[in-house]
């Protein structure tokens, strides 16, 4: 029996708003305004407590010990941890700001998984994301290659890459650009691409094309799932837009398929390739520019939510109230209840913190598909259930706090902070030493 788990990410002690994301709007509207981690955190835990309620397998992921002052070092500031962060703070605040950032919450950049179903091999594999496009987020692939090789040790079930080769070449975004549908008649993964290296193809005139399509095709490879993998490149308008991963403007689960009409280069093309490889069962919900444009969508986020499969066998969509708010956003989401015929319901939930710097629902989980085997080779306590909530509801009280600005994370006690936190949490979640300076 496979089953699928939302590995949500923890949102960390340093949440805030840098705007370091070209291209993602929402992070760049609202840059220097002040963060609450606390309340984004648990936010977070709120929104996983409303799908374990709808009886959806859910699961965590930790944050990353921030801020990083290893790549700090690396970048030529020297002394204790307080004389880096300080001249950090005097030089060069965008680096700061940069090796402070939580970003790691988002897993849907995490990582690529493909089921143990769908491989050659047949084990579960991860493909963690180099996420090179972006300072702030290339800093993540050490930390999650480590998270994710204590969580899925046992190799006998799971296979844990190494990250891709860093550079333009193969820029990999991880599974914020990747869908799995399936029907009887099998599966397949799109694997969405920007842009097919540095000196091919057109590039999007406004934004920058982040996933490579070298990236892709790779971890294809990798997976061993090239036979069901189809490469499809994001649509340049859609890029230009604000729909920096194929997430922003499409979302995939089992046989349904939802997209904007601008999420990849000639969408009819697309549905009819994956309608010939999955069947007559295979549907698909195109929004159309006049129905939902896409600044619309990208400001709302209704295709950055969670569409998944409930105990009952119909699905549901776990939106965020940015959607229920926005009228053509809302008459979509409502028509694909009445059209598709396989949608019961929409639930929409506050990820307000998280909307901010450009990420919805879908943004904060990482996908898995295990067999009951492979669930019991887990060792780690990474399951959500009410008992993981409450106490994960009171690290948080005990050890985040509820203002942060730029200039706090050159408080070296901050870092402090968060290091004692983490370094509790990895007890709590009986994860073992998975970050370098509990080492």
């Amino acid at each position: 029996m496979a089953r699928e788990y939302n590995f949500d990410g923890i949102v960390g002690p340093t949440h805030g708003y840098s705007g370091l994301s070209p291209g993602n709007l929402a992070a760049t509207e609202h840059a220097g305004q002040p963060g609450n981690p606390r309340s984004a955190a648990l936010q977070g835990l709120e929104k996983m407590r409303l799908v374990t309620k709808l009886g959806v397998r859910q699961a965590v992921l930790p944050p990353h010990p921030r801020p990083d002052v290893d790549a700090l070092r690396r970048l030529g500031f020297a002394g204790d941890d307080a004389h880096v962060l300080e001249r950090a703070l005097r030089d060069e605040p965008e680096l700061l700001a940069a090796a402070g950032s939580a970003s790691a919450m988002w897993t849907a950049n995490a990582a690529t998984v493909a089921p143990s179903a769908d491989s050659a091999d047949h084990l579960v594999h991860f493909t963690p994301a180099n996420l090179s496009a972006m300072f702030h987020r290339s800093l993540e692939a050490p930390v999650t290659t480590s998270v994710l090789r204590a969580i899925f040790a046992d190799q006998n079930h799971f296979a844990v890459h190494d990250p891709l080769p860093a550079g333009t070449a193969f820029a990999d975004e991880g599974a914020a650009n990747h869908s799995r549908l399936f029907t009887a008649q099998g599966a397949l993964h799109l694997l969405g691409w920007g842009h097919a290296g540095p000196a091919r193809a057109a590039l999007p005139t406004r934004h920058p094309a982040r996933q490579s399509r070298a990236a892709s095709a790779a971890i294809a490879r990798l997976h061993a799932i090239e036979e069901r993998a189809v490469l499809w490149q994001q649509a340049q308008a859609g890029i230009d837009a604000g729909a920096f991963h194929s997430d922003v403007l499409a979302v995939g689960n089992a046989n349904l398929f939802l997209l904007h009409e601008h999420a990849f280069v000639d969408p009819a093309a697309l549905l009819a390739e994956l309608r010939g490889r999955l069947g007559a069962d295979f549907r698909s919900m195109l929004a159309t520019e006049s129905e939902l444009p896409a600044a619309e969508a990208v400001r709302a986020y209704p295709f950055n939510s969670q569409l998944f499969t409930l105990p009952s066998g119909a699905m549901a969509i776990l939106a965020p109230r940015e959607s229920e708010q926005s009228e053509p956003a809302r008459r979509f989401l409502e028509r694909v209840v009445a059209e598709a015929g396989l949608v019961e319901a929409v639930h929409y939930v506050d990820v307000n913190a998280s909307m901010k710097n450009g990420g919805g629902p879908a943004c904060l989980r990482l996908r898995v598909v295990l067999e009951d085997r492979e669930r019991a080779a887990l060792r780690a306590r990474v399951f959500f259930d009410d008992a993981l909530g409450a106490e994960l509801e009171s690290w948080v009280r005990r050890h985040y706090r509820d203002r942060l600005v730029r200039e706090d994370l050159a408080d070296p006690k901050l870092l402090d902070e968060s290091r004692r936190a983490l370094d509790e949490l990895t007890a709590l979640l009986k994860l073992g030493s998975v970050y370098a300076f509990q080492r």
